[in-house]
């Protein structure tokens, strides 16, 4: 069993909010951020980012605006929303919880 990829999937949303909190971006600048950030451990592919993009969208946690290039392109960002940030705020929580405990099973300390 893929350990990684079922822990990918419980922490995608976290991750894509993470990201896009810190500054509206587009696709291929996440999927290139968050392998950048994590040392080359995610590597994300567009059947997995599209599909979660499109999910946090249409639960308005985040929005999606077309922007105009100089070269009369044009990039989609994401800008995540004010009940985006709140459901980032309480995903983050509970995964300092979660991760606090099993460092405490994991790492216990000598007494």
């Amino acid at each position: 069993m893929n350990y990684g990829r079922e822990l990918l999937k419980g922490n995608t949303d976290s991750l894509l909010l993470c990201l896009i909190n810190s500054q509206p971006t587009y696709g291929y600048q996440i999927v290139k951020e968050l392998e950048k950030r994590s040392n080359g451990y995610f590597q994300f592919k567009e059947g997995t980012l599209y599909p979660a993009l499109h999910r946090l969208e249409k639960s308005n946690l985040i929005k999606g605006k077309w922007q105009m290039l100089s070269n009369g392109q044009q990039r989609r960002y994401y800008h995540i929303t004010e009940r985006g940030q709140q459901v980032l705020a309480t995903k983050l929580d509970a995964w300092h919880d979660f991760s606090t405990a099993v460092r405490l099973v994991v790492q216990p300390e000598i007494t």
